[in-house]
């Protein structure tokens, strides 16, 4: 609607001053025609009296009235009024000039007879009104026309455009809805097409943030249900043992509250996006730190830890945060999966710093493959490695090291982390390293 007043607009302020011109144009144009006919006739007449022939009033246009009127003002001949009017008079005054005035012209006639006074010619107003009423119908239609091929052409293109606005519209709602996968279609519309790619990005973001949420979740749960059961059954056993030595039990729960306390901050700082560079750390302080509670957990199950330590380097240019949490999955998975003596071996290989898990169980009994695959295991499916080696893998990779399973029987994990003389890697660790949406 909008196009259509505006071309309406556009019309009214090109044609109405055309009409006016159209008008002066006709009106001009007939005046010219009566006044070439009065000056034929008055030529005529001037003739007729000087040969002393009868006087004749012809004229080539049947609705034009032309009268001849003396000198005195009285029309003798002809159509037209039966005195002078004001055309005439003014013809009369002034011999040398036309007179017009109410559609009619004046011309005075040569001579000194009586009788060459003043033609008059009459146009007919009903024929100039005709043609103004024509040259206007014409123009009203062309102006219908023109709406017309407006509103014709805004109802096509208000189509086009809301085609493409109401699917953006539904993939908004959609995005709001949740539905973080959702993308636009591009509509060859540079504006649309515009606001579609920056939803894109904006529902990206959001995905990539819910899911880095969820992920850190589903982390968080994995890294802490282990440190909370040791620290229940510790609680629980000094209260069913009336013979226990309370205070140190609460010294144990004290130090497993600081370990719970440091996981959490170690799953915070892993969970930002971005570390520039990475400090050298000693790996052997960083077992030493945790040796004291796995020691105490593998001796619930009457099992061992062992840390050996080869020549070379023990330093690693790599996150302390991530490395304590690396460790702590392998070495869960050895309390849980394995069987016999624990065995952590630091050792130089080709540069790296090569950190072996080794444990003395049955070894690996599923697809190879599938271990380092994230997934929920909320059935407690047998075997299930569920989160932690797909947590511990990415953040591995996330600091430019590796993480593999080096043999399955005897089960050994094989921790690479970049050695001293590596280049400082840019950490940048996002929910898409731990593989999307998997739930605690």
């Amino acid at each position: 609607m909008l196009s259509v007043a505006a071309a309406m607009l556009a019309i009214g302020l090109f044609g109405l001053p055309l009409a006016g011109v159209v008008l002066k144009y006709l009106a001009d144009h007939e005046r010219s025609e009566l006044d070439q006919v009065a000056t034929v006739a008055a030529l005529t007449v001037a003739v007729d009296i000087t040969g002393n022939r009868p006087i004749e009033l012809s004229s080539s246009t049947g609705d034009a009235e032309i009268g001849l009127y003396d000198t005195a003002g009285v029309r003798i001949l002809g159509a037209g009024p039966t005195t002078a009017d004001d055309p005439v008079r003014q013809a009369l005054r002034d011999t040398g000039h036309t007179a017009s005035d109410n559609g009619a012209v004046a011309i005075a006639v040569t001579g000194d007879d009586p009788r060459a006074g003043v033609v008059r010619v009459g146009g007919s107003s009903s024929e100039l009104y005709l043609q103004v009423v024509a040259v206007w119908s014409m123009m009203l239609a062309l102006a219908l026309a023109a709406l017309l091929a407006v509103w014709v052409v805004a109802r096509r293109q208000a189509g086009r455009l809301a085609g493409p606005l109401e699917e953006l519209s539904g993939r908004a709602r959609r995005l709001g809805d949740g539905d973080f996968t959702t993308r636009t279609r591009r509509a060859g519309i540079p504006e649309i097409d515009s606001v579609g790619a920056d939803l894109d990005t904006t529902a990206e973001r959001i995905g990539a943030l819910v899911a880095r949420e969820r992920a850190f979740t589903a982390d968080a749960s994995h890294q802490l249900r282990t440190p909370l059961t040791g620290l229940r059954l510790g609680l629980e056993t000094a209260l069913d043992d009336p013979d226990a030595d309370l205070r140190q039990a609460i010294d144990a729960a004290i130090r497993s509250a600081d370990g719970l306390h440091r996981t959490v901050e170690d799953l915070l700082a892993l969970a930002r996006d971005v570390r520039s560079d990475d400090p050298l750390v000693d790996v052997h302080e960083i077992i030493d730190d945790t040796d004291d509670h796995w020691r105490r957990t593998l001796a619930t199950q009457k099992r061992a830890l062992k840390v050996e330590v080869g020549p070379g380097p023990v330093l690693a240019r790599a996150s302390a945060a991530a490395i304590r949490q690396i460790l702590g999955v392998l070495l869960d998975n050895a309390v849980v999966h394995g069987a016999g003596l624990v065995t952590i071996r630091l050792r130089d290989a080709a540069g790296a710093l090569a950190v072996d898990v080794i444990d003395e169980g049955d070894g690996i009994t599923g697809p190879t493959p599938d271990l380092f695959a994230r997934r929920s295991n909320r059935g407690g499916s047998p075997g299930g490695y569920g989160i932690g080696l797909a947590l511990a893998r990415s953040l591995a990779e996330a600091d430019g090291g590796r993480l593999t399973l080096r043999d399955t029987r005897p089960t050994t994990f094989t921790l690479l982390l970049p050695g001293p003389g590596a280049e400082p890697a840019g950490r940048h660790l996002t929910a898409g390293t731990a593989a999307g949406d998997a739930a605690p």
